[in-house]
């Protein structure tokens, strides 16, 4: 993923921002509501940088939230907009060389929240008379975080999930007010029915996927490692990929960092897969630069880890440039070994979901170098599926 050019101050309106596309350069107004790129079809970049760096040594008084690092973000904090005090979860050791980021305990229970937040911001800020509803796709996380942020802003929300989707995630959905609609079919059939909907009038899609407002608010994570490590990074920052939105988020900040002189280097980015759905490692390996254009659509196999079980990610491209450009690999891990982690992680006091526990299973699996330092996510709460079957 490309750091965009052009510079616009964090307190600009979301009127006068400007989506590009990163394949063809194609532009359109913010407020246009243009989910893609009209050329191509694909997600939309963001033209933004920050207007200056993160002060680290003022950041104590801050409000304790994401929105603590205001000049990194494209909007301004919602003095009186939306937040749940999303963002500032815990960095604890699991080993002497690896620790985790409990994003787990955010208010709806997954790193979503941190993109979410930014959506529905960006939604409040168009306006109703443009806004009338939101529509979102899911395998779950994402459309909770959605349709909690929805609710905060009593913006009318669809969530399409699989059919296959955890109940307890469904129901959390519909807890939160929003309409749940279940797809017959996998992950691909269901982003296929929300893009439907998406082009109706007045819709504003929340695409966790498309929209780059959502890869603003997930480079958080990577400005909490950055705050919570005193100025410094871990020499490599592991993220479960499915669509890569962590993984895209995290490399968005290490090129803002770096490129306002606040680290020194880059730390590798460990992408990890289900090895039951890994596209994105498979092409890694063959030295693809994308996914093959002519690839026949099918089911995937099933996994316990449904939250990146994507066959077909449409930032794929971007994934894998960000990977290899930081010196970073692909790892994949097998259903036992997502199992193994789920309760290797209880018994250390913490219930994680099994997508959450992807990481720390390909570290188990595979430890980092004697002297280097990992930071695992934890990225779902075990609430969210309850324990995997053995």
């Amino acid at each position: 993923m490309t750091i965009p050019t052009a510079s616009t101050p964090p307190a600009a309106s979301a009127a006068s921002m400007t989506y590009r596309c990163p394949a063809d350069g194609s532009r359109a107004p913010v407020e246009s509501l243009a989910w893609h790129c009209p050329t191509c079809g694909g997600p939309w970049d963001l033209d933004f940088i920050p207007s200056s760096p993160v002060p680290l040594n003022s950041l104590t008084g801050r409000v304790n939230s994401l929105w603590r690092y205001e000049e990194a973000l494209p909007l301004a904090g919602p003095a009186a907009g939306v937040t749940l005090g999303e963002g500032r979860t815990p960095l604890i050791p699991l080993t002497d060389s690896i620790s985790a980021k409990l994003d787990f305990l955010m208010p709806t229970l997954s790193f979503k929240d941190r993109g979410a937040v930014m959506l529905a911001e960006l939604a409040r800020r168009l306006g109703p008379g443009r806004v009338a509803r939101v529509v979102a796709d899911s395998s779950g996380n994402a459309g909770t975080a959605v349709a909690a942020y929805c609710a905060r802003t009593r913006l009318p929300c669809t969530v399409y999930v699989p059919e296959a989707t955890s109940p307890k995630k469904t129901e959390q959905i519909r807890a939160h007010g929003a309409h749940v609609t279940l797809v017959p079919g996998d992950r691909e059939a269901t982003a296929v029915a929300a893009r439907a909907a998406a082009d109706q009038p007045g819709t504003f899609y929340a695409s966790h996927v498309h929209n780059p407002y959502f890869l603003h608010g997930t480079k958080t994570y990577v400005y909490e490692l950055w705050e919570d490590l005193g100025g410094r990074l871990p020499d490599t920052v592991v993220v479960p990929v499915g669509n890569g939105t962590l993984l895209l988020g995290a490399w968005l900040a290490i090129g803002e960092l770096h490129a306002q002189g606040l680290i020194t280097g880059r730390p590798a980015l460990i992408a990890v897969q289900a090895k039951a759905v890994s596209p994105l490692a498979a092409a890694f390996r063959a030295g693809a630069h994308d996914l093959p254009g002519d690839t026949p659509s099918h089911t995937p196999p099933p996994t316990l880890a449904e939250g990146i079980a994507i066959p077909r990610p449409p930032r794929a491209a971007q994934i894998l440039r960000a990977v290899r450009e930081s010196g970073g690999t692909f790892l994949t891990v097998t259903e036992d070994q997502l199992r193994t982690a789920q309760l290797d992680l209880a018994a250390r006091g913490l219930f994680v979901e099994p997508t959450g526990v992807a990481c720390w299973a390909a570290m188990m699996a595979q430890p980092p170098q004697e002297g280097r330092t990992s930071v695992v996510p934890l990225c779902g709460a075990g609430a969210k599926t309850g324990l995997a079957a053995q």
